[in-house]
């Protein structure tokens, strides 16, 4: 197993949100902003000048895969109406980062770092633990749904390699051999068994 020189992420987990809309079969469920969700959104567009709407796609998006778990073509039209424009413009932002999924994902995204840093203090060997854990692959979810597993591009923690993101929380200095037990604790205790940023914990440690 080797993490170069293939791509972090297959086509069939991330592809383009286009290929979902070429007919409505591949739309999803309908959608809308929930009444709070669309509050939130009117707040956010407020930041931006009213010819500069556009602006808010990317805290749009991550507002519609919060509610509904992933970004399908009509949560797109959902986002493109709202701010005025184009469907293919929502979804070119949708394609190009990494972090908008359009598919279903598990309860907890687990995402390993394997750019240098993490690859030279052992992130490759903490993805065959997690793979070996899980029975799954980069780009799959397991059966019950709970977590999916997927290699990323450099996490700019580089000096508590090897890191993984887990959803939107941290978790530095993972070994190898702790791996599994990383999967058996968020399983037991969620989000709150990550260590979280580094620098974020001591600033913190230092204002408290």
């Amino acid at each position: 197993m080797s993490f170069h020189p293939k791509m972090a992420y297959d086509a069939t987990f991330h592809k383009s949100a286009r290929t979902l809309d070429e007919t409505d079969k591949g739309a999803g469920p309908p959608f809308a902003y929930t009444a709070e969700n669309r509050a939130r959104f009117d707040q956010i567009v407020k930041r931006y000048p009213p010819d500069r709407r556009r602006s808010a796609v990317l805290p749009a998006l991550y507002l519609a895969q919060y509610q509904q778990g992933y970004i399908t073509a009509n949560a797109i039209r959902h986002v493109a109406e709202l701010l005025g424009i184009t469907r293919a413009d929502v979804e070119d932002v949708v394609s190009f980062y990494t972090m908008f999924y359009t598919k279903p994902v598990g309860t907890f995204v687990v995402q390993v770092c394997r750019t240098l840093s993490c690859a030279l203090n052992g992130a490759e060997r903490v993805t065959e633990e997690l793979t070996a854990k899980l029975g799954i692959t980069p780009g799959q979810t397991d059966a019950s749904g709970t977590f999916t597993l997927v290699e990323v591009e450099c996490l700019g923690a580089c000096d508590r390699a090897p890191v993984v993101m887990v959803n939107d929380g941290w978790h530095e200095c993972l070994k190898p051999e702790d791996a599994s037990r990383l999967v058996d604790d968020l399983r037991a205790r969620g989000e709150s068994v990550l260590s979280g940023c580094h620098h974020v914990v001591e600033l913190k440690k230092k204002a408290g």
